[in-house]
C-alpha cells in the first residue's frame, strides 16, 4: 500500500474548500433578496439616530434572523412615506411590508405572514374640545386627520367619508397631530401606542392633551407583516414559521414588553 503524503491531503483539502465556498457562493446567488418596506410610524417603525427601529422593526429583524439560520437571504430595509411603499408591495416581487393592519378590502392584494405587533385604532381629540360621539356617523360633520394610503383613511373613505370634504390627508401621522393641536382638524385617527409616542416626541403628555373619542374595532386586529403577491409561496412560508419560532421562544414577547 502506498501512504498519501502531505502535499496530497493538502492538495485534496484545498480542493473540497474550493468546493464548498463555490457551493456555498451558488446559494447565495441562488437565494432571493428582499426588499422590506416601512413608514415613519412610531413606536412601531421609526428612524432615530440615522437607524431604523421600534416595536414592529425589532420583530421583523428577529424573524430574518431566524430565517438566516437556514437559509442565505438578505434583506434591506427602506422607510418611505406610507403610500409609496404600499404601491411597491403591490407592483414587485419579494417585497415585503410592515406594519399593516389586515382588512377585508386588502386580503387579496398580499401574502400575509402574521401579526408583529398590535394595534387598537382610535379618533382622537384635543380633551378640551370635549367632543363626544355615540357612533361613527357622527363624525360626519368634523374635520378628521389621516395619513394617505394608511387604513384609517381607507376605512373611513368605505365607511362614506370624503378626501377634501371632512378627511385631510398627510403623508405622516406627525402632521396629523400638528394640524389636532392647531385646530385645522377636530379628530385625529391613529393607533394607540402612535399617538402616545408621537406625543411623548413632541414634549407632550397624551394622556393629559388628548382623548379617545371612539374606538375602531374594524381596524383593530394588529399591524402584519405581509409579502407581495409575486413573491414565492416557499419564501413567505420561511418567514411565517420564523414568525411562529419567535412567539414560541420567547423573542416576541421581550419585543413587546421592551416598547410597552
Amino acid at each position: 500500500m502506498v501512504k498519501e503524503t502531505f502535499p496530497g491531503l493538502a492538495r485534496r483539502s484545498l480542493l473540497l474548500g474550493s468546493l464548498l465556498a463555490a457551493a456555498r457562493v451558488a446559494q447565495a446567488a441562488a437565494e432571493p433578496s428582499v426588499r422590506v418596506l416601512t413608514e415613519e410610524y412610531p413606536p412601531y417603525n421609526f428612524t432615530a439616530d440615522g437607524k431604523l427601529t421600534g416595536l414592529s422593526t425589532e420583530v421583523v429583524q428577529a424573524v430574518i434572523k431566524e430565517v438566516q439560520k437556514e437559509s442565505l437571504v438578505k434583506a434591506s430595509f427602506t422607510s418611505m412615506p406610507w403610500a409609496r411603499a404600499y404601491e411597491i408591495a403591490q407592483l414587485e416581487e419579494n417585497v415585503a411590508i410592515y406594519s399593516m393592519n389586515r382588512a377585508k378590502h386588502r386580503e387579496q392584494l398580499f401574502k400575509w405572514v402574521g401579526v408583529v405587533a398590535p394595534s387598537d385604532y382610535y379618533l382622537y381629540a384635543l380633551k378640551k374640545r370635549r367632543l363626544q360621539l355615540r357612533k361613527l356617523d357622527d363624525a360626519q360633520n368634523l374635520q378628521i386627520g389621516t395619513v394617505n394610503q394608511a387604513i384609517g383613511e381607507q376605512y373611513l373613505v368605505q365607511r362614506g367619508f370624503t378626501l377634501g370634504r371632512n378627511l385631510q390627508s398627510s403623508a405622516k401621522y406627525e402632521q396629523g397631530y400638528d394640524k389636532l393641536k392647531l385646530g385645522r382638524i377636530d379628530l385625529w385617527i391613529i393607533n394607540e401606542l402612535g399617538a402616545a409616542q408621537i406625543a411623548r416626541q413632541a414634549g407632550d403628555d397624551a394622556e393629559d392633551l388628548l382623548e379617545k373619542v371612539l374606538f375602531l374595532p374594524e381596524v383593530s386586529a394588529g399591524n402584519y407583516l405581509a409579502f407581495s403577491l409575486s413573491t414565492p409561496d416557499a419564501l413567505v412560508d420561511r418567514f411565517r414559521k420564523a414568525l411562529e419560532t419567535i412567539k414560541k421562544n420567547g423573542t416576541y414577547e421581550a419585543i413587546q414588553k421592551k416598547w410597552r
